[in-house]
Protein backbone atom coordinates (compact mmCIF):
# COMPACT_ATOMS: atom_id res chain seq x y z
CA UNK A 1 0.00 0.00 0.00
CA UNK A 2 2.81 2.35 0.91
CA UNK A 3 4.46 1.75 -2.48
CA UNK A 4 1.21 2.62 -4.28
CA UNK A 5 0.97 5.91 -2.42
CA UNK A 6 4.55 6.77 -3.32
CA UNK A 7 3.92 5.88 -6.97
CA UNK A 8 0.75 7.98 -6.99
CA UNK A 9 2.61 10.96 -5.52
CA UNK A 10 5.38 10.63 -8.13
CA UNK A 11 2.79 10.40 -10.91
CA UNK A 12 0.91 13.49 -9.66
CA UNK A 13 4.17 15.45 -9.35
CA UNK A 14 5.19 14.51 -12.89
CA UNK A 15 1.74 15.35 -14.26
CA UNK A 16 1.78 18.74 -12.53
CA UNK A 17 5.30 19.42 -13.75
CA UNK A 18 4.38 18.50 -17.31
CA UNK A 19 1.29 20.72 -17.19
CA UNK A 20 3.24 23.80 -16.17
CA UNK A 21 4.63 25.61 -19.18
CA UNK A 22 7.28 27.96 -17.77
CA UNK A 23 8.08 29.67 -21.07
CA UNK A 24 6.16 30.40 -24.20
CA UNK A 25 7.45 30.16 -27.74
CA UNK A 26 6.94 33.34 -29.75
CA UNK A 27 6.35 32.79 -33.47
CA UNK A 28 5.54 34.53 -36.70
CA UNK A 29 2.97 32.84 -38.92
CA UNK A 30 5.62 31.33 -41.21
CA UNK A 31 7.15 29.59 -38.18
CA UNK A 32 3.76 28.23 -37.16
CA UNK A 33 3.11 26.92 -40.67
CA UNK A 34 6.49 25.15 -40.63
CA UNK A 35 5.81 23.80 -37.13
CA UNK A 36 2.55 22.23 -38.29
CA UNK A 37 4.25 20.75 -41.36
CA UNK A 38 6.91 19.14 -39.17
CA UNK A 39 4.29 17.07 -37.33
CA UNK A 40 4.37 14.19 -39.79
CA UNK A 41 2.22 11.14 -39.14
CA UNK A 42 0.14 13.08 -36.61
CA UNK A 43 -3.28 14.53 -36.25
CA UNK A 44 -2.70 18.11 -35.13
CA UNK A 45 -5.37 20.26 -33.52
CA UNK A 46 -4.52 23.98 -33.78
CA UNK A 47 -6.72 26.29 -31.74
CA UNK A 48 -6.46 30.08 -32.12
CA UNK A 49 -7.54 31.87 -28.94
CA UNK A 50 -6.87 34.78 -26.59
CA UNK A 51 -7.03 35.29 -22.84
CA UNK A 52 -9.49 38.16 -23.42
CA UNK A 53 -11.91 36.09 -25.56
CA UNK A 54 -14.75 34.71 -23.40
CA UNK A 55 -15.77 31.89 -25.80
CA UNK A 56 -12.10 30.90 -26.14
CA UNK A 57 -11.62 30.68 -22.39
CA UNK A 58 -14.93 28.80 -22.03
CA UNK A 59 -13.92 26.01 -24.43
CA UNK A 60 -10.36 25.51 -23.12
CA UNK A 61 -11.27 23.11 -20.25
CA UNK A 62 -12.90 20.77 -22.78
CA UNK A 63 -9.85 21.02 -25.03
CA UNK A 64 -7.59 20.17 -22.07
CA UNK A 65 -9.75 17.18 -21.15
CA UNK A 66 -9.58 15.86 -24.71
CA UNK A 67 -5.85 16.60 -24.89
CA UNK A 68 -5.42 14.53 -21.74
CA UNK A 69 -7.25 11.60 -23.33
CA UNK A 70 -4.69 11.53 -26.16
CA UNK A 71 -1.59 12.67 -24.25
CA UNK A 72 0.14 9.29 -24.54
CA UNK A 73 -0.43 8.91 -28.27
CA UNK A 74 2.48 9.59 -30.59
CA UNK A 75 0.09 10.33 -33.47
CA UNK A 76 -1.68 13.27 -31.76
CA UNK A 77 -0.66 16.85 -30.99
CA UNK A 78 -2.59 19.88 -29.76
CA UNK A 79 -1.22 23.39 -30.20
CA UNK A 80 -2.93 26.41 -28.64
CA UNK A 81 -2.05 29.58 -30.54
CA UNK A 82 -2.47 32.66 -28.38
CA UNK A 83 -3.28 35.85 -30.26
CA UNK A 84 -2.58 37.99 -27.21
CA UNK A 85 -0.15 40.87 -27.67
CA UNK A 86 3.55 40.24 -27.08
CA UNK A 87 3.39 42.86 -24.32
CA UNK A 88 0.93 40.55 -22.51
CA UNK A 89 3.27 37.54 -22.54
CA UNK A 90 3.46 37.41 -18.72
CA UNK A 91 -0.34 37.44 -18.47
CA UNK A 92 -0.49 34.53 -20.94
CA UNK A 93 2.05 32.56 -18.88
CA UNK A 94 0.05 33.21 -15.71
CA UNK A 95 -3.12 32.14 -17.53
CA UNK A 96 -1.44 28.89 -18.67
CA UNK A 97 -0.51 28.12 -15.08
CA UNK A 98 -3.84 29.13 -13.53
CA UNK A 99 -5.93 27.22 -16.08
CA UNK A 100 -3.55 24.23 -16.06
CA UNK A 101 -3.18 24.20 -19.85
CA UNK A 102 -1.47 20.95 -20.76
CA UNK A 103 -1.26 21.42 -24.53
CA UNK A 104 1.64 23.28 -26.11
CA UNK A 105 0.95 27.03 -26.16
CA UNK A 106 2.61 29.42 -28.60
CA UNK A 107 2.22 33.18 -28.88
CA UNK A 108 1.67 34.35 -32.44
CA UNK A 109 3.37 37.74 -32.57
CA UNK A 110 2.11 38.71 -36.00
CA UNK A 111 -1.01 40.82 -35.46
CA UNK A 112 0.06 43.51 -37.95
CA UNK A 113 -0.01 40.94 -40.78
CA UNK A 114 -3.36 39.33 -39.88
CA UNK A 115 -4.76 40.06 -43.34
CA UNK A 116 -1.85 38.07 -44.79
CA UNK A 117 -1.78 35.00 -42.57
CA UNK A 118 -5.47 34.47 -41.78
CA UNK A 119 -6.36 33.49 -45.38
CA UNK A 120 -3.20 31.35 -45.54
CA UNK A 121 -4.57 29.21 -42.72
CA UNK A 122 -8.20 29.29 -43.93
CA UNK A 123 -9.91 31.21 -46.74
CA UNK A 124 -13.26 31.18 -44.90
CA UNK A 125 -11.85 32.57 -41.66
CA UNK A 126 -13.11 36.11 -41.04
CA UNK A 127 -10.62 36.78 -38.23
CA UNK A 128 -12.89 36.05 -35.27
CA UNK A 129 -11.78 33.65 -32.56
CA UNK A 130 -11.94 30.96 -31.37
CA UNK A 131 -11.04 29.01 -34.48
CA UNK A 132 -9.84 25.42 -34.59
CA UNK A 133 -8.03 23.83 -37.52
CA UNK A 134 -7.29 20.14 -37.88
CA UNK A 135 -4.32 18.77 -39.82
CA UNK A 136 -3.23 15.27 -40.68
CA UNK A 137 0.28 14.75 -42.03
CA UNK A 138 0.58 18.51 -42.48
CA UNK A 139 -2.60 18.82 -44.57
CA UNK A 140 -5.62 20.71 -43.24
CA UNK A 141 -8.78 18.61 -43.31
CA UNK A 142 -11.23 20.49 -41.07
CA UNK A 143 -12.00 24.08 -40.06
CA UNK A 144 -14.23 25.01 -37.12
CA UNK A 145 -15.22 28.65 -36.88
CA UNK A 146 -16.31 29.64 -33.38
CA UNK A 147 -16.62 27.82 -30.11
CA UNK A 148 -16.30 24.06 -30.39
CA UNK A 149 -18.07 21.65 -28.08
CA UNK A 150 -16.23 18.79 -26.46
CA UNK A 151 -18.43 16.35 -28.42
CA UNK A 152 -17.58 18.00 -31.76
CA UNK A 153 -13.88 18.03 -30.89
CA UNK A 154 -13.89 14.36 -29.87
CA UNK A 155 -15.88 13.33 -32.95
CA UNK A 156 -13.55 15.13 -35.35
CA UNK A 157 -10.50 13.57 -33.74
CA UNK A 158 -11.93 10.03 -33.51
CA UNK A 159 -13.08 10.05 -37.14
CA UNK A 160 -9.62 11.00 -38.35
CA UNK A 161 -7.25 9.32 -35.91
CA UNK A 162 -6.24 5.76 -36.71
Amino acid sequence: MKNWIILLMIFLFCAAFKAQQAQITIMKYEDLEKRIQLEKNKLVVVNFWSTTCAPCVKELPDFMEVNGQYADRQDFKMILVSLDRLADKDRVLKFIKNKNLTAEVVLLDDIKRMNTWIPRFEQNWDGNIPVTLFYKNGEKFHFNDGEMSKEELEKTIKENLQ
